[in-house]
């Protein structure tokens, strides 16, 4: 990480306060836009009502149709996280509400590309369904549910991306970001669409006497929700921090899939004392191997497993899976780092940037882009061959800065230069597209441009907003451990974190590419690691550092650990 970094507190007004809230937590709560006490109360009672969700009533009835005749309900996923969660949640849900015709299909990333495509659709029509349900994806698919529509299949699509400017002819669409829809959270992951979906064909099957004794009750699936909302990245609004927190609460108390118990294990998590940090940094990306490099069926296998021990033979799969994929990621992005330092990209004179190789893995290229967006403080977008269903294609994943939303910037470029883009979509901070080989070079130039139509220079400055500084006496493991309550912490509405200035005792690497210390902070020895960092210059007495508390429970006894998310040498 480059040390030319501006560290600034994030702006308060002093003028507000939070009836009930701890002063410690005040000023971390208004800096975060929470206004009233409510808005950190995590009860279920404070979930949205999810009849303000366009065509919610029209699909669940359709599903109840569906569950009462007992026909063939087919779950169409996607090839991520939250496509996984949201596929498993359905296919366990409808089973507990006594519907036992229905399975799911998850396309190939490399054989069909992403959502309902007409050859998905073909797939599907093999099983003989009555009804496809697509779950985080669908809202694009206007040709495929054109042809489940001359087979004479229904089709309700649950989604969150945002639409295009045609919408696929469904029986249903309910897609929180729908311009008809005035559900309040447009945040939602797809995994939670389905799960809002879900308790209203509940509520419908009760209301028509459908269930013999007390309903399912649908908080028990809350540990799907809470995994794929975050490893989704979505921001967590109100309505997602409930979702998430009622999750890990269960996840905590060992009321979760053995296949969630399962990859805790193998991640090294214990499961009473898992964050949001480890769904997105440690199991997120463990299910998220099967889709990148393989098949996602193996991810859903895992989340549907019944028992421990089957639950611990495909967590072992996804495990090694992912060790091929942070192998191919350190390659990709160390290859990505030559192409700009090689200057076959002039940075400087960069908004966008662009970079392809061709030997590169086409599921771990929103991967380089994030860590090369990291590095560059610039919008990226990596691109590889979209492999033999499309030979002449490049298969591309963006990833944003704030205050660029990078989907939008996709459906502009489509508008300027029609025929350059293939597929597109996606959300503010990533999105994915396919192009021509030959397109590549131009797409490059005009990626650049429309950046630089939205940014100006000084959005690509390096600035690290904290939390203001820590005086000693609160740098303590008490403290951690009331910011850990405090949360769910996630995509904007960010961990706590703070900046000081510490005097350096001691620097070693472990684990090959983590820099671990000892510092000094009024008279206070205290443990610190900074992840994929390498030493201190020689010489280096007293540095500046941004951090996380943490607590470390290595060893006979927890202790407090600060988690550098950046440094430098002071002078």
């Amino acid at each position: 990480m480059n040390d030319d970094v501006a560290v600034v507190p994030r702006p308060v007004d002093t003028n507000l306060r939070l009836e009930g809230v701890p002063a410690f937590l005040e000023r971390i709560y208004l800096a975060r836009g929470v206004r009233s006490r409510d808005e950190v109360d995590h009860r279920m009672q404070g979930l949205l009502n999810p009849s303000q969700l366009r065509d919610v009533d029209i699909a669940a009835q359709r599903i109840v149709d569906a569950i009462q005749r007992k026909a063939r309900i087919l779950i169409i996923g996607d090839f991520d996280a939250d496509g996984a969660t949201a596929s498993a949640l359905a296919v366990l849900v409808l089973r507990a509400f006594g519907h036992h015709d229905v399975d799911y299909l998850v396309p190939n990333r490399f054989e069909f590309g992403y959502g309902l495509s007409p050859e998905i659709v073909d797939v599907a029509a093999k099983r003989s369904p009555d009804l496809l349900i697509t779950v985080d994806n669908g809202v694009s698919s206007v040709s495929g549910v054109a042809r489940a529509r001359e087979l004479g299949i229904d089709v309700v699509i649950t989604d969150h991306h945002l639409p295009g400017n045609e919408l696929p002819a469904a029986f249903a669409i309910v897609n929180p970001n729908h311009s008809d829809c005035g559900f309040p959270s447009k945040a939602m992951a797809g995994v939670g669409v389905i799960y809002y979906l879900l308790s209203v064909v509940r509520a419908q099957l009760s209301a028509q006497a459908w269930f013999k004794g007390k309903p399912p009750n649908l908080a028990d699936y809350l540990d799907l929700v809470a995994l794929g909302t975050v490893a989704d990245v979505v921001p967590l609004d109100r309505n997602n921090r409930i979702l998430v927190y009622q999750g890990l609460l269960r996840i905590r108390q060992g009321r979760c899939r053995p296949g969630i118990k399962a990859l805790c294990e193998r991640a090294k998590r214990d499961l009473a004392t898992l964050e949001t940090s480890d769904l997105g940094f440690a199991i997120g990306p463990r299910i998220n191997a099967a889709g990148r490099l393989s098949d996602m069926s193996m991810g859903i296998r895992c989340l549907l497993a019944e028992t421990l021990a089957e639950a611990r033979t495909l967590a072992s799969a996804l495990d090694e899976l992912n060790v091929v994929r942070r192998e191919l990621e350190q390659d990709m992005v160390s290859d990505a780092e030559l192409i700009v330092a090689g200057h076959q990209i002039d940075v400087g004179n960069r908004f966008g940037v662009c970079v392809y190789d061709e030997s590169w893995h086409q599921g771990v290229v929103g991967i380089v882009a994030g860590r090369l967006r990291e590095k560059l403080n610039r919008p990226v977008v990596a691109f590889a061959e979209a492999g033999t269903a499309a030979p002449d294609e490049l298969k591309g994943s963006g990833r944003s800065l704030p205050g660029l939303h990078l989907r939008d910037v996709l459906a502009e470029l489509n508008a300027q230069y029609p025929g350059m883009l293939g597929r597109f979509g996606g959300h503010a901070m990533a999105a994915g597209l396919n192009i021509k080989r030959v397109h590549y070079p131009r797409f490059a130039m005009a990626f650049d441009q429309a950046v630089a139509s939205h940014l100006d220079a000084a959005a690509l400055s390096r600035t690290i907003v904290t939390d203001g500084e820590l005086a000693t006496a609160d740098l303590n493991l008490d403290v951690a451990q009331v910011l850990t309550a405090a949360g769910p912490w996630g995509q904007a509405f960010p961990e706590p974190q703070f900046h000081g200035e510490f005097d350096l005792v001691s620097q070693r690497i472990v684990g090959e590419h983590h820099l671990k210390l000892v510092v000094r902070h009024g008279g206070r020895l205290l443990d610190a690691i900074a992840f994929r960092r390498g030493p201190l210059p020689d010489g280096t007495i007293r540095i500046l550092l941004v951090y996380r508390l943490q607590k470390n429970d290595y060893g006979q006894y927890p202790t407090l650990q600060l988690v550098v998310e950046h440094l430098k040498p002071l002078p």
